[in-house]
């Protein structure tokens, strides 16, 4: 029996709330990646009343929206876990470079732990490189006995929305299994492995993607008819297009779960031995369970939003969304449970969705440039270490050496940049770090911008624009409606139904749980609670 600790109780005890008279037993946070939050009506017609529509009949925010441009999934991951924007709780991409010897740092990699299921130095993965504590890491000060379980196909993705406490598990790609690190564990459960062994994720794997619908319900009119070949690993796919003129990604074993609907089947079909298994919900003290779907973001970044794929898929993933739920309801009562269903972001329209593509940016070829303007300017050298995620790192031990002025030599680059096609604006790390940017633009590049990690300069493309790739259409990363809207649901826990249409920022998403759950906010929390889940005014 687990024992409630004081704090979780007293915090319980003040909690004035609309809905259960008590915390629910179990909170499931359930990120649809990449999901626009017009997308839950406009494919309303092909779903059924068990999935979207059954969570929608909760409280519906037809609002919820990212403050900030850098909208791209390990970021806004930690802003839903932590509550906070990036500038606070500094994660900016996947990976960034020190600045004292412009060393790659990537976000998850931990060469002091190790992976299961991996060769080599591949798996050896932690949150060591978060700062900011979770949801999951809160709801374990407040009480020890809680459990906080997240799964995604992506590392990256699990690790992030999980946080230091509780375990995370991910998908090994070489052999489809399902695995973690030992930061979490100190051996996989024998249940994961006997799990693994089933060889079930790869049973998902198909050489077609038929449509799930009769072609009438359809809204969507680009396709891309794929043939995948048998899970051969770097094979390429005998693919034929239909209004769409762009490569798609090779396919390994891997891919074809991240690039199909089998990757939300997989994870869903985890998640629900991740319930039975750690009995989470099972008594009075709340666990949290998070799954994160990676796929849809594959998905709709390969054959872009207006394809069949990315709208059957979303048809697929609500009928497995209500199985999922049946099951979840059949061991915790709905009103002992709080469902919260939102996106890490959205994506922009595909490139080629119009009669004249849009325009696209090649960010590598901009680092040439950029190092070419600057051998120029100050002489020969390397004076750019990257451009990643619309930021240029510069050599700062260059140009110190050189004697120069770093916020001289940013400002130079920012002004230089922003004459570029494609390039909106363009700001360095020197004027982000000596001004306030209280709205607009300014403010939202700010808003994602963590000195210590960010580049030192940071670039906002125009309205439509994405970065140029051979296996993307469409793309995130952006301060545009289309990146920074997305859905957000909250159901169960006998909460009445109500549609709220107000703007409501995506950092209310953590201290909004927390506080129905009776515990203190993530200590970086800077979000304001939904008074139509707590009743706090």
């Amino acid at each position: 029996m687990k024992i409630r600790h004081t704090v979780l109780l007293a915090a319980a005890l003040l909690a004035t709330t609309v809905g259960s008279a008590n915390p629910p037993r179990l909170v499931v946070n359930i990120v649809v990646s990449s999901m626009r939050a017009e997308d839950l009506d406009r494919y309303r017609a092909g779903f059924g009343e068990g999935g979207f529509l059954r969570l929608a009949s909760g409280v519906r925010y037809t609002s919820g929206e990212y403050d900030y441009m850098q909208t791209t999934t390990p970021v806004s991951l930690a802003t839903l876990s932590t509550g906070a924007l990036p500038s606070t709780h500094g994660v900016v991409s996947d990976h960034w470079f020190d600045y004292v010897d412009n060393r790659r740092i990537d976000l998850i990699v931990d060469r002091s732990v190790a992976g299961f299921g991996y060769t080599g130095m591949d798996g050896r993965f932690s949150p060591a490189n978060l700062l900011a504590p979770t949801l999951g890491d809160a709801l374990f000060a407040a009480s020890a006995d809680s459990r906080t379980v997240t799964v995604a196909l992506e590392p990256s993705s699990a690790i992030v929305f999980g946080g230091q406490q509780g375990v995370a598990y991910w998908m090994e790609p070489s052999r489809i299994m399902w695995s973690s690190s030992t930061h979490y564990m100190l051996n996989l459960p024998a249940w994961v492995e006997d799990y693994n062994r089933t060889r079930i994720n790869v049973s998902l794997l198909s050489d077609s993607w038929p449509l799930l619908r009769r072609p009438s319900v359809y809204v969507n009119r680009r396709r891309a008819v794929v043939e995948l070949p048998a899970a051969k690993r770097n094979e390429q796919p005998a693919i034929k297009t239909v209004g769409i003129t762009a490569a798609v990604t090779p396919y390994t074993g891997y891919d074809r779960l991240r690039y199909t609907p089998a990757g939300n089947a997989a994870v869903l079909g985890f998640a629900k031995q991740l319930l039975t298994k750690y009995a989470l919900g099972a008594d009075a003290v709340p666990d949290v369970l998070n799954i994160v779907l990676d796929a849809p973001r594959f998905i709709a970044e390969c054959y872009g939003p207006e394809s069949l794929e990315a709208e059957d898929m979303y048809y697929r993933l609500d009928e497995e969304l209500a199985e999922f739920l049946t099951y979840l309801f059949a061991q915790i009562k709905p009103e002992e449970t709080l469902v919260v269903l939102t996106s890490d972001h959205g994506t922009s329209p595909s490139f080629d969705a119009a009669p004249k593509a849009a325009g696209r940016i090649n960010l590598l070829q901009s680092e040439v440039i950029v190092n070419g303007f600057l051998n120029a300017r100050h002489g020969q050298g390397d004076w750019v270490t990257s451009v990643h995620d619309r930021s240029i790192w510069l050599n700062r031990d260059m140009i110190y050496n050189k004697g120069l002025n770093l916020a001289d030599v940013q400002e130079e680059v920012a002004a230089f940049v922003m004459q570029f096609r494609g390039v909106s604006h363009a700001l360095s790390s020197a004027a982000m770090r000596s001004s306030y940017f209280g709205n607009g633009y300014g403010a939202k590049m700010q808003n994602g911008f963590y000195p210590r990690r960010s580049g030192d300069v940071v670039l906002n493309l125009m309205p439509g624009w994405t970065e140029e790739s051979d296996s993307r259409r469409s793309d995130s990363g952006s301060m545009y409606g289309y990146d920074t809207r997305v859905p957000l649901l909250f159901y169960g826990w006998s909460l009445p139904q109500r549609v709220v249409t107000r703007r409501t920022p995506m950092t209310s998403v953590a201290p909004t749980v927390a506080a129905v759950l009776g515990i203190l906010p993530p200590a970086a929390s800077e979000g304001d609670t939904l008074e139509e889940i707590t009743g706090m005014k």
